[in-house]
């Protein structure tokens, strides 16, 4: 989701600090692996959600929101900035009306671009349990857009 980086290593720094910190909470029984991966998914998510709320208020900022208002940090194109940061917070504000078994499968998958196996771990289930969740939660998605381009 943050791709490479400074967000990512600096994802993975915090996600090492707090599974450090937090170390004797972590089952000796469990895989770590799982554990430490969900670590990271969670300041993944925190990252992305403050990131999506400082985008938020940039645009209401620079003045994006109004109608036919340009994009100072994009005068070559400022339409498409803006519709590209629509269909963002469109497309987020979809997931998170998910159910919470398929937003955690589709924010795994393809937020954090983890495989099948590595998703199902994290979440602790069969992998034909995320592939299933993560159908019909990009079913819901599909119909959300559907919706949203009448």
């Amino acid at each position: 989701m943050l791709g490479a980086g400074d967000e990512a290593e600096d994802v993975v720094q915090e996600a090492f600090v707090k599974a450090y910190r937090h170390l004797d909470t972590f089952r000796r029984d469990a895989p770590f692996r799982p554990w430490l991966l969900r670590i990271v998914a969670n300041e993944t998510h925190n990252l992305t959600r403050a990131r999506g709320r400082r985008a938020e208020l940039t645009v209401k900022i620079t003045g994006l929101d109004r109608p036919g208002a340009s994009d100072p940090a994009d005068p070559a194109d400022p339409e498409n900035a803006a519709v590209a940061t629509d269909r963002r917070a469109r497309l987020l504000d979809a997931v998170r009306t998910l159910p919470e078994r398929e937003r955690h499968a589709v924010v795994c998958r393809y937020f954090l671009q983890l495989s099948e196996a590595e998703t199902a771990q994290v979440l602790d289930l069969p992998v034909g349990t995320v592939k299933s969740r993560t159908s019909r939660g990009l079913a819901r998605l599909r119909e959300e857009v559907d919706r949203g381009l009448d």
